[in-house]
């Protein structure tokens, strides 16, 4: 099979994480053009390969077969639509768009054009996510029937994220609600295997950062009776909530268990508790290339890969990003008006 040529059109620091992947990690694929942002001509320099000036000469190269989109949220539909009419495969960032209606469009787009068009869903390659699943998949829990999933961040790093990245207040897009609970309802989904079928959510802003909600609230109803609420904010006083960036609990019939992405997973069974994983460490900021912080990237893009070179659907579509950013709408509706919003939306 072909090596794929992936273009990378972003250059922010998941344009980095992506290219670092690309590059020096994933196989079968090889780094072939950036495109996009401030940073590119210093990354593709970085990388050794050309910076294209616009995307559109990006899409005509012929030694681009995929393109990742490290793009803001409401450049993806557009991007996609180019991409697919280009004949390019594409992988985008969540949240996949920031209206299920962008999604169908999005999907509609690259079944027309018959490419391959996924979703990252980086919870579903962690090792630690994946332990969690287990503890479901070979019945240690029991039958799920209650989850809890939190991802809470001081207001300070909330400031700090919009200096840099201006394009979160758009009302437009999905802001850091979206940017956050895309995670959340996504791993939700995966964890149960169920779908989600009412959201009843409070949201708002406590502080003067314009854009959408920054505090969300939510009941969500899976199918077979699961409930699970979701609390996502970005507005806490410091220090914050300690082990609360990431947190995810489920209570089975038989037993349950309590993570947090970069800190434990515990199982409660019987009369104790059990720490039975400890992820590895490392420092987000200061160590963007660390292994251990790339592995479930990683685990991303080869799936990516392997999709396209073994001409199938990818495994996390764009069906997945659709229903991940569907509970996100579906909150936001359901805050707007006061009622509960009974799943699917229509575009």
């Amino acid at each position: 099979m072909q090596t794929i040529g992936v273009g990378m059109i972003g250059s922010g620091f998941m344009g980095l994480t992506y290219s670092e992947v690309v590059a020096n990690h994933a196989k079968g694929c090889r780094l072939a053009a950036i495109s996009g942002g401030r940073r590119a001509e210093q990354l593709a320099k970085d990388y050794d390969v050309p910076a294209i000036a616009s995307y559109e000469e990006l899409l005509a190269q012929d030694d681009v077969h995929a393109v990742i989109l490290a793009t803001p949220d409401i450049a993806r539909v557009e991007l996609t639509q180019k991409a697919a009419a280009a004949g390019k495969h594409v992988l985008v960032e969540k949240p996949m768009a920031p209206t299920v209606a962008e999604c169908d469009q999005m999907i509609a787009d690259c079944e027309a054009a018959k490419v391959n068009l996924s979703v990252v869903k980086t919870e579903r390659y962690r090792k630690i996510t994946n332990k969690a699943k287990e503890l479901i998949d070979n019945g240690t829990t029991g039958p799920v029937q209650m989850l809890r999933t939190v991802s809470a961040f001081p207001l300070s790093l909330s400031r700090d994220l919009f200096k840099d990245r201006a394009w979160m207040s758009d009302p437009k897009g999905g802001g850091l609600f979206m940017g956050m609970a895309s995670h959340n309802t996504d791993f939700l989904r995966w964890l149960t295997g169920r779908n989600a079928i009412k959201v009843f959510a409070q949201a708002t802003t406590y502080s003067d950062i314009p854009g959408p909600p920054l505090s969300v609230m939510a009941q969500i109803v899976f199918e077979d009776n699961i409930m699970a609420h979701m609390w996502i904010t970005g507005e806490l006083a410091d220090p914050s909530l300690p082990s609360s960036e990431v947190r995810f609990q489920c209570f089975g019939r038989d037993a349950m268990f309590d993570l947090e992405n970069f800190e434990y997973l515990d199982l409660g069974k019987g009369e104790k508790w059990e720490r039975i994983y400890t992820p590895e460490r490392f420092d987000y900021l200061k160590e963007p290339k660390s292994p251990i912080r790339l592995f479930p990237h990683i685990g991303v893009i080869q799936e990516f890969i392997d999709s396209i070179r073994e001409q199938r659907p990818p495994k996390v579509g764009g069906a997945e990003g659709r229903a991940a950013v569907e509970i996100c709408e579906a909150c936001l509706i359901s805050a707007r008006t006061g009622e509960a919003v009974t799943l699917p939306l229509k575009s």
